[in-house]
């Protein structure tokens, strides 16, 4: 009969302590003194490609952005600031920010007025 293995085996290593408090599960470093890949900002040439995509979504219509130079946290609250200008729900999948409808033209005026380089991508 098999060994029975249990579901967390892999999931070892310190998560709080009370002498420095939360700890990163990648470096296993305080949060503030992380340096794995998380606080990194991705590489890429700088600009931020606006394209309105349809494949694979059933028929409805979402406005991607990708490669715009920062980190996870400020791209979250990016992310967030664009979704409420366009009124409508969106969401952030490994770097790349998804809004739901076709707001090309408005996302590209937001990202130029916040001082990124835009350009609009695909057809």
């Amino acid at each position: 009969m098999a060994k029975k293995t249990s579901s967390f085996a892999g999931l070892g290593g310190l998560v709080f302590s009370t002498d420095a408090g939360r700890h990163c599960p990648d470096c296993s470093q305080p949060v503030d003194a992380c340096t794995c890949s998380r606080t990194t900002i991705p590489e890429g040439d700088g600009i931020a490609r606006v394209r309105r995509e349809t494949k694979g979504r059933g028929g409805k219509t979402v406005t991607t952005i990708s490669g715009v130079p920062l980190a996870e946290e400020p791209l979250k609250e990016l992310a967030s600031a664009l979704k409420k200008r366009c009124g409508c729900g969106g969401s952030l999948k490994d770097g790349v920010i998804e809004i739901q409808g076709d707001h090309v033209e408005l996302l590209l005026a937001e990202l130029i007025k916040r001082g990124f380089k835009a350009k609009k991508s695909g057809g």
